[in-house]
């Protein structure tokens, strides 16, 4: 009898998942319905959002700092529905990610705090969004920062020492899962959380639009070889094995 070849997510115990990526919103967007099938899975999820996502919106009355406090509740309340019990902040300002040593510092120091097995991040090569649009710069600077960070500074005693003397050890992250990638090698079947994916994304009211639409919108993202009537979804990743 042929045996299926294991899944690239099939670990063998519970693993610790650590995202980070630039907006509130983004892991939602990205990869939602991954996220919810590690959750279900019975994975420990949190993530790290680089900015306060204080510039998207469309609405011209609302000031920065009230569209921040929105968004980071919207993204609290997305996160529980998709089962990640702890979301922060960095507060960046959204639009003006830069990856030098100083967000790269702290973007190690939260690698150390949060000591996980496996990181989720976003590609910084990918200039092009898919179709006819652009890619953020937001996403590609947070892209770059996080893999300068993990490789090789969260691991290397030698880099920041200052973290030392707070008592972060360097920590080896075992696996990288870059989302958004241009040249992905993992393709996960996500069609069981698809639907938890779409909740956990109505939750980012200042971001969706009219929900009717939206909901029609995500539910039309499947695969090719699929139909609306028996829809398939699908998730893609560059899958990075650093240790």
């Amino acid at each position: 009898m042929e045996t299926q070849p294991k899944a690239p997510d099939a670990w063998e115990k519970p693993q610790k998942i650590l995202v980070i990526l630039a907006h509130p919103d983004d892991p939602e967007f990205f990869c939602g319905a991954t996220l919810a099938r590690w959750a279900a899975a019975g994975h420990s999820i949190e993530y790290c959002l680089l900015t306060c996502g204080d510039k998207g919106a469309p609405n011209r009355e609302i000031r920065s700092q009230e569209l921040c406090s929105q968004r980071q509740s919207e993204q609290r309340s997305a996160a529980a529905v998709i089962g990640v019990k702890k979301v922060r902040f960095l507060d960046n300002p959204d639009g003006y990610l830069v990856p030098d040593l100083d967000l790269r510092r702290e973007v190690t120091r939260i690698i150390r705090q949060a000591r996980p097995d496996i990181v989720v991040a976003c590609d910084p090569t990918n200039l092009y969004g898919g179709g006819t649009r652009l890619n953020h710069p937001d996403h590609r600077a947070a892209g770059q920062v996080v893999l300068d960070a993990l490789f090789p500074a969260a691991q290397n005693h030698l880099f920041f020492e200052e973290l030392l003397a707070e008592g972060l050890e360097p920590h080896p992250v075992r696996e990288v899962w870059v989302s958004i990638a241009s040249d992905p090698n993992v393709t996960l079947d996500v069609t069981e959380t698809w639907a938890v994916k779409i909740r956990a994304l109505q939750e980012h009211k200042s971001q969706i639009g009219d929900p009717a639409k939206f909901i029609e919108r995500m539910r039309s993202r499947h695969t090719e070889d699929s139909t609306d009537e028996a829809p398939r979804f699908e998730e893609k990743f560059r899958r990075l094995v650093l240790n």
